[in-house]
């Protein structure tokens, strides 16, 4: 979905240049590379094995994931990937080993943690504006499984409702930002409960899904995606026992006991952080140290993983 967007802000640094693209749909491959200008390639091997290629960016189904990245640590380049990094912890490990063995540089893309919303709830909590913090509540969704009348489905792609090829839902593409954004504000998680919906009998995936999720320290999570929320917009919400930060949008504001007359602050973002990409490509070039690291990865996995087994058994999941 984001391969145009990648590809993009790859074109524009100019630390990178795009040399060369494979995909297991050949003609689907064949079409981007001619509008990227660039050869394409059917044998991934032969691509890895090139050595004018230092790098990967990985865009494929989230089911290739592992496969492809391994193969990459083998022959020692650098990955970018789309998230979810893999589908289960313990393929999550197994790269993240090769990867430190073959010491190159991974990034998933987890880009909400580089914006405003984040950025400003970060550096609150920090200046500890909010008290103790009960709880928070993040919700991404969209439209792109609503049925418009006159036509038989929506805007998301039929790939996105494979569970073969996408690994899940709505929870794992659109909620994967929610999960990443509260386990980083949070910390620690002890408990997960989720319920994923399949609202439409069309798909075999989860369209709507919730998830509760219990912190090391008492505060409670409150995750929401969903593929059939026309005009939902991007929230995130901390409650503490001395004040409130809202976001919505780009626009972030507090309430708080710091100030005396205790009415709404709008808050702008504290500082700017350099996009994944941008991180991950300076890392490769300087070896410097990005902000979006392997807990982010794998706690990602981790929330995934325990929601899907808590909807499974209908029950409270513990983290261990």
């Amino acid at each position: 979905m984001h391969a145009n967007d990648y590809a993009k802000e790859a074109m524009e640094n100019h630390d990178i240049q795009i040399k060369r693209v494979w995909d297991d749909n050949v003609e689907r491959g064949k079409q981007w590379a001619k509008e990227l200008g660039v050869p394409f390639e059917e044998n991934i091997d032969t691509v890895l094995k090139d050595i004018d290629i230092d790098a990967i960016i990985v865009t494929t189904s989230t089911n290739l994931h592992t496969e492809i990245i391994l193969k990459a640590c083998q022959y020692k380049k650098h990955i970018f990937t789309e998230k979810v990094l893999a589908l289960s912890v313990e393929e999550n490990e197994e790269i993240w080993k090769a990867k430190m063995e073959s010491n190159v540089q991974l990034m998933v893309s987890l880009p909400r943690l580089t914006e405003k919303e984040f950025l400003c709830a970060e550096d609150v909590l920090k200046k500890g504006w909010l008290g103790s913090v009960t709880m928070i509540r993040c919700r991404l969704a969209h439209g792109g499984a609503v049925i418009p009348d006159g036509v038989e489905k929506g805007w998301l792609p039929d790939r996105f409702f494979d569970k073969q090829l996408a690994g899940g839902g709505s929870l794992v593409d659109l909620g994967a930002h929610p999960i990443y954004l509260t386990n980083r504000l949070m910390g620690n998680p002890i408990s997960v409960y989720a319920h994923l919906q399949s609202i439409s009998d069309q798909y075999e995936v989860d369209d709507s899904a919730v998830v509760t999720v219990e912190y090391e320290s008492g505060a409670i999570g409150i995750i929401e995606t969903s593929f059939l929320s026309h005009g939902s917009p991007f929230q995130l919400e901390l409650y503490g026992t001395e004040g409130t930060l809202l976001a919505e949008d780009g626009k972030v504001k507090i309430k708080c006991k710091q100030y005396e007359d205790d009415g709404w602050l709008e808050l702008e973002a504290p500082k700017q952080v350099a996009s994944p990409m941008k991180q991950w490509a300076d890392a490769i070039q300087t070896n410097s140290t990005p902000t979006i690291t392997k807990d982010d990865f794998l706690q990602l996995t981790v929330i995934n993983q325990a929601a899907s087994l808590s909807h499974k058994q209908k029950k409270r999941v513990e983290i261990r």
